[in-house]
C-alpha cells in the first residue's frame, strides 16, 4: 500500500453527507485536518448526521455549495454520489485541488491485504461470500465498500495479517489514484449508470481502474463467459479466469457437475454445484469468482466448501421472504438494472408476478421482452420510470400500473396462484420513492409479512 498521506493540517472538503461523507469528515478531523463538509440540503434534512461532526470540530456548509469553498482547499473527497465531472469540482480541479475518492485515501492508511470486487452485477453477493469462505477458513477480514460499511471507517482496525475485501463501485474507481487491490475481481459489464457515465465503454473504463496499480505481484480474476469484460484484462497482474461454460487455462471452471481450481497445470476439486446454496445461474458465477480469490488468498479447497456450502446469502439479492397459500415471495431489490433484473428471472421455471419500476438510469427496458413473455404472467410497475418501462415491454406480458410498492403487492396477493412467484426485481434505481434499495426491499418484506399475517388470520378464523 501506498505511504499514508498526511493529513494534519491540511484542508480538506468532504462533499456529500451519507455514510461515505460522514466517515471521511470524522477520519479526516481525527488525523489533524481541518475540514468543511458540504451538502445541497439543509439541516433539518440530515439533522443525525451533524452532531458527531460538530462535536469533531467539522465545519459544516448546508444547503447549498459555494465555488470559493472548493477553490481553497488540499483535498476534496466527493461522496460516491456526487459526480466526478461535477462543474465545482472540475473548477477545483483546474485549480490543480487534489480530488480524491474516499477508497483512494482509506488505501493510503490500510494495513494487510486487499481484495478488491466491482462488476455491474453480484458485486455484493460475491464481496460477502469471498469475505466469509476467509473467515471460516480463519483469516483476519474486514467487509467494506460499496456494500454498506466504508472503507475509511475500518482502517483503524487492520493490521498486517488483516485481509480487507471490498465492493467497488464505477463511481468509486473513478477518481482513484495509486488504489492498489491485491487481488481484483471484475465479474461481468452491463449497461448501468449510463445517466451518469452516459456510454458504455466510459461505464467500463472507471470498472477497469480496479487494476491500473497493480503489478506482478497481484492477481486479477475475470469472466471469461462475459464478451465485456474480456478486453479489459491487465497485462502486469497474474491473470485468473472464471467460467461456467468451458474449462480455462488458469483459474476456476465447471466440469461435470463439479467446480475445478487449476493452476500451473495442476487441477483441484473444490466443490459440488449441487452444494451451492444459492439459486440461479448468475450466482454459479459469483461462486466461481469467489472460490478463485479465496483460493488466491490463500484459503484451502475444503475450507472454501466448507464456506459456500454455509453461506446463507444477502438480504435483498433474490431473498426468500415467505410462502403464502402456495405462492413464493422474493426479494431481490438490488436487482437497479435490466442485466440484474435478467438474471433474477433466468432464476425461475416460469409464471413470475414482477414487480418493476423506479429511477430511470438510461436504461432500454425492451431486452426483457423475451424473457417476460416466456416466464412471466404480470408485470406491476411503479415509480417514475412506469411510464417508460410500460412503452419498451408492451406486449409481451401483462401489465398493470401500480405506481407505489404497496399497490403492487395487493395486486400480486389477489392475482397470485399457488405455484406462482412474486418477484420484485425493479431494474431500476430506487430513489425516487425510496431512501436506498435496502429501503425498498424492506418495506415490500414488510408488506409480505402483513400479508402473511392477514391470511394466516383469516385461515385460523376458519378453523
Amino acid at each position: 500500500m501506498p505511504s499514508p498521506f498526511e493529513l494534519r493540517g491540511k484542508q480538506v472538503l468532504v462533499v456529500g453527507l451519507a455514510r461515505t461523507g460522514v466517515a471521511t469528515a470524522l477520519f479526516c478531523a481525527a488525523k489533524g485536518a481541518n475540514v468543511t463538509a458540504t451538502d445541497a440540503r439543509t439541516e433539518t434534512e440530515i439533522v443525525e448526521a451533524i452532531a458527531p461532526l460538530r462535536t469533531a470540530g467539522v465545519s459544516l456548509e448546508l444547503g447549498g455549495h459555494r465555488e470559493n469553498t472548493f477553490l481553497d482547499q488540499d483535498l476534496i473527497v466527493p461522496s460516491p454520489g456526487v459526480p466526478a465531472d461535477a462543474p465545482l469540482l472540475q473548477a477545483a480541479r483546474a485549480k490543480g485541488v487534489t480530488i480524491w475518492s474516499e477508497v483512494e485515501l482509506a488505501d493510503r492508511f490500510l494495513k494487510g491485504r486487499l481484495i478488491g470486487i466491482t462488476g455491474s452485477n453480484g458485486k455484493t453477493t460475491t464481496t460477502s461470500l469471498i469475505e466469509h469462505i476467509l473467515r471460516i477458513a480463519g483469516f483476519s477480514t474486514i467487509l467494506a465498500g460499496n456494500i454498506g460499511t466504508p472503507l475509511i471507517s475500518c482502517v483503524e482496525r487492520t493490521n498486517d495479517s488483516t485481509i480487507a475485501v471490498v465492493e467497488l463501485s464505477s463511481f468509486q474507481l473513478e477518481l482513484i489514484e495509486t488504489f492498489r487491490p491485491n487481488i481484483a475481481v471484475f465479474l461481468n459489464l452491463t449497461p448501468d449508470h449510463l445517466d451518469r457515465h452516459y456510454k458504455l465503454e466510459a461505464y467500463g473504463r472507471a470498472k477497469a481502474r480496479i487494476f491500473e496499480n497493480q503489478t506482478e505481484a497481484d492477481s486479477a480474476v475475470l469472466n471469461t463467459d462475459d464478451p465485456a469484460t474480456t478486453p479489459l484484462a491487465p497485462e502486469k497482474p497474474h491473470v485468473y479466469w472464471f467460467s461456467r461454460k468451458q474449462r480455462v487455462a488458469q483459474g476456476v471452471f465447471v466440469r461435470e457437475n463439479e467446480i475445478v481450481f487449476r493452476h500451473n497445470g495442476e487441477e483441484e476439486l473444490v466443490l459440488n454445484l449441487q452444494e451451492i446454496p444459492l439459486v440461479g445461474a448468475h450466482n454459479v458465477e459469483n461462486v466461481l469468482a469467489a472460490v478463485a480469490a479465496t483460493r488466491l488468498a490463500g484459503a484451502g479447497p475444503s475450507a472454501i466448501a466448507k464456506g459456500v456450502r454455509s453461506f446463507a446469502g444477502v438480504e435483498h439479492r433474490l431473498e426468500f421472504v415467505a410462502e403464502i397459500r402456495g405462492v413464493r415471495y422474493f426479494n431481490d431489490s438490488k436487482a437497479t438494472n435490466v442485466d440484474a433484473t435478467l438474471k433474477a428471472l433466468d432464476a425461475f421455471a416460469g409464471r413470475i408476478l414482477i414487480v418493476l419500476g423506479g429511477k430511470d438510469k438510461g436504461s432500454d427496458y425492451t431486452v426483457l421482452q423475451k424473457p417476460l413473455r416466456e416466464k412471466a404472467i404480470l408485470a406491476l410497475l411503479i415509480g417514475a420510470a412506469a411510464e417508460k418501462i410500460e412503452k419498451d415491454i408492451s406486449g409481451s406480458v401483462a401489465i398493470e400500473r401500480a405506481g407505489v410498492i404497496e399497490r403492487a403487492v395487493e395486486i400480486a396477493g389477489h392475482a397470485a396462484r399457488p405455484g406462482d412467484v412474486v418477484l420484485l426485481a425493479p431494474a431500476c434505481a430506487s430513489f425516487d420513492q425510496f431512501q436506498n434499495y435496502e429501503h425498498r426491499g424492506g418495506v415490500f418484506k414488510k408488506l409480505v409479512h402483513q400479508l402473511e399475517r392477514q391470511v394466516a388470520g383469516i385461515t385460523s378464523g376458519r378453523g
